[in-house]
C-alpha cells in the first residue's frame, strides 16, 4: 500500500506531520530521526520580531495530555530565515512555517520576509492570537477579523495559505467558510483548548502566566468532532490535530475529512513519535486492506 498524497499541490511522503510548536525549528531533531522520512513539520510560530515567552512555569502534565503557555516564544522571523532555513532548505521533506501576529500587517511582514527565500513549501497562520488594532478581540472568533488577515496573507504569498484554526468558538463552521472564502488554501485544526490547572497547595495556577493550553489524548474525542464538521463545511483540504498517539489515531481523523494530520504532544515523550505513527497508519491500513491511504478520507458513516 502507499502512504504518499498530496495537499495543496505539495507532495507528502505519507500525511503525517509533526505540529508547531512540538518539533522546534526541526533542525534541532535531525540527530533523533530522519527528517526526510517525515510528511513534513511545521516550524514553531514564528513573528516580526523576537518574543521571549511567558513567565514559568510553562508546561503541566495532566492526567490526560500536557498543558503549556510558552507564550509564542521565538527568535523572530529574520533571524529564523538567517540562521535556521540554510539547513531547512537542503530536506526533502515539506518544511511549513507557522505565523502569527497581532494585526494583519504582522502576518503580512513574517511572510513576505520568508517569500525571499528558499525552503519553505507553505505557512499556516496561526489566529489564535488577539487583535491589537481591534481591541484585543481574537482572529480566531470573529470571522470577519479572519477573513481580514488571511486575505492581506494571500496578496502576498505564493505558496499556499494554511490557517491553524481554534477550538474556542462556539462553532467551528463560520469560521472555516471565513477562512476559504477568504482564500485560504487549506486549515488546521485544532488548536489547543484554554484550561487551568491549580495546586491547591499554594492555590495558584500550576502555569506562570496563569490560563495554558490543554493538549494531548484527553481533546481527541472533541477535536475529531470539530474536524468532520470543518471538513463538511469547506471544499479545501482540512488537516486534523489534537491528541494523535497512534496509527489508528491518525486513520480516525482521516475518515473524519483530513486529508493529513499533526503530531503534537506526542512528540515531547517520544520525538520518534511522528516516524512512528506514520508506520502503524500503514500497518492499519493493510490490515484494513487499504492499497491507497487516500481511499481513508471523509469516509465517516454517521
Amino acid at each position: 500500500m502507499t502512504l504518499s498524497t498530496t495537499l495543496c499541490g505539495i507532495a507528502l511522503r505519507n500525511p503525517v506531520l509533526a505540529a508547531s510548536g512540538t518539533f522546534g525549528y526541526g533542525v534541532e531533531f535531525e540527530k533523533q530521526v530522519d527528517l526526510n522520512k517525515l510528511g513534513g513539520f511545521v516550524v514553531k510560530g514564528l513573528s516580526r520580531e523576537p518574543i521571549e515567552g511567558n513567565p514559568p512555569p510553562r508546561l503541566w502534565e495532566t492526567r490526560a495530555g500536557m498543558m503549556n503557555s510558552i507564550g509564542l516564544q521565538n527568535i523572530g522571523v529574520r533571524a529564523f530565515a538567517q540562521d535556521k532555513l540554510p539547513a531547512l532548505a537542503k530536506l526533502q521533506t515539506a518544511v511549513i512555517a507557522n505565523v502569527f501576529g497581532y494585526q494583519p500587517s504582522d502576518y503580512v511582514e513574517v511572510v513576505r520576509v520568508l517569500e525571499d527565500h528558499a525552503g519553505i513549501a507553505a505557512y499556516e497562520l496561526n489566529v489564535s492570537c488577539p487583535n491589537t488594532k481591534h481591541g484585543g478581540i481574537y482572529f480566531s472568533s470573529d470571522p470577519a477579523l479572519l477573513a481580514e488577515v488571511v486575505s492581506a496573507a494571500k496578496q502576498v504569498a505564493r505558496r499556499p495559505v494554511l490557517v491553524k484554526l481554534s477550538p474556542n468558538v462556539s462553532a467551528i463552521e463560520p469560521l472555516a467558510r471565513a477562512a476559504e472564502d477568504a482564500g485560504a488554501d487549506a486549515i488546521s485544526l485544532v488548536n489547543t483548548f484554554i484550561a487551568l490547572a491549580i495546586d491547591p497547595q499554594t492555590r495558584r495556577s500550576r502555569i506562570g502566566a496563569g490560563f495554558g493550553g490543554l493538549s494531548g489524548p484527553a481533546i481527541k474525542p472533541i477535536a475529531l468532532r470539530f474536524v468532520y464538521q470543518a471538513a463538511q463545511a469547506v471544499r479545501i483540504p482540512v488537516v486534523g490535530l489534537g491528541g494523535i498517539a497512534t496509527g489508528e489515531d491518525a486513520a480516525e481523523f482521516l475518515i473524519a475529512g483530513a486529508h493529513a494530520v499533526q503530531v503534537g504532544t506526542a512528540n515531547f515523550w517520544d520525538p520518534g513519535s511522528v516516524l512512528r505513527i506514520a508506520e502503524e497508519l500503514g500497518e492499519f491500513c493493510c490490515r484494513e486492506h487499504i492499497s491507497k491511504v487516500t481511499e481513508l478520507v471523509g469516509t465517516l458513516k454517521m
